[in-house]
């Protein structure tokens, strides 16, 4: 049986997966979000409903990039989400200077990258070596990729201070003050104790410090993995990614108190329904999917689920 775990700081010799804000795989035990899905060794298809029961997988829709663009005050990008509109291909419109839709899919798949892959920081170096693995076809020079870099960062600029603001955060850290960072009332940085997320937890950078680096002077704290460098764009994405984590773990709470939630893989909850109420079951965990706590008011949730009666053959009907 896996159990949901909502902090991990230090679980052990033999669980050694430190979460710094993330929830990762922290079981000696089978790891369900690496199960191959496709081919003759379709291991999720082993995972069955009970008779008379079915499967319902929902997944947060892009939740990392919601909650970035809400975070920031890039309103623009908030109400892009909250409409519907297809981001990827906007952003991709920007990269290229024509109109990309769904058919362009290399095309659109840049701009897909770009929304859920850049909001930290990234750099074209990065890009590059993300855009080839994902996709060999897609082998972009550095100059193409700086200009991509460069386009997003022009198209988000509230996000682009918010990496600023992390940096600030860094250093009251360092300096024991105190400070909001993003969205006021959202989290708050209490000096060495870290940064305090609204469930009450908190991110810790232990042993913070400064330390020449190869070019220049970074931001180093210490965990269980050893010395770690931080800095603006990724402490955004390590209270991003605590904050969409606190949102999938209320819903999913919110879900249980009807339905028996069995699993959770990345952003996905996955619960049973009996069969003949499937349809008011997805109705009911959608709901619960888009809900949105009090103290994230304003973010563009939304999901899609899917049903089955087993994890590896999953339907949208």
């Amino acid at each position: 049986m896996l159990v949901p775990v909502y902090d991990i700081k230090n679980c052990g010799p033999r669980h050694r997966f430190v979460a710094n804000g993330k929830l990762v795989h922290n079981s000696d035990g089978i790891n369900l979000q690496n199960l191959p899905s496709r081919g003759s060794t379709n291991l999720k298809a082993c995972i069955e409903a009970p008779p008379g029961y079915v499967i319902i997988d929902c997944d947060s829709s892009n939740i990392e990039a919601r909650v970035l663009a809400w975070l920031a005050g890039q309103e623009d990008l908030v109400n892009d989400f909250a409409s519907g509109v297809d981001v990827y291909c906007k952003q991709s419109t920007r990269i290229y200077g024509r109109a990309i839709t769904k058919a362009d899919k290399l095309e659109r798949f840049v701009g897909k990258t770009v929304i859920l892959g850049c909001g930290y920081q990234t750099g074209a170096g990065k890009l590059k070596a993300t855009l080839k693995a994902a996709t060999p076809s897609v082998d972009l020079d550095i100059v193409e990729c700086e200009k991509i870099i460069n386009t997003y960062r022009g198209s988000v600029p509230c996000i682009v201070d918010l990496w600023a603001r992390g940096e600030d955060a860094i250093r009251s850290m360092y300096n024991d003050q105190s400070m909001w960072l993003g969205r006021e009332g959202v989290a708050l940085i209490e000096g060495k104790k870290g940064i305090k997320l609204p469930s009450g937890l908190y991110i810790s950078y232990p042993q913070l410090h400064r330390a020449q680096g190869e070019r220049f002077v970074e931001w180093r704290y210490k965990d269980d993995t050893g010395v770690v460098n931080i800095y603006g764009g990724k402490l955004i994405e390590n209270l991003t990614q605590a904050l969409a984590r606190i949102i999938v773990m209320s819903q999913m709470l919110r879900i249980s108190r009807k339905l028996p939630v069995k699993l959770t893989v990345h952003d996905s909850v996955i619960a049973l329904a009996r069969e003949d109420e499937r349809q008011a079951a997805r109705a009911y965990v959608e709901s619960c999917m888009r809900w949105v706590p009090d103290w994230a008011q304003g973010c563009p949730l939304n999901c899609e689920s899917k049903w089955g009666y087993n994890y590896g053959e999953l339907h949208d009907d």
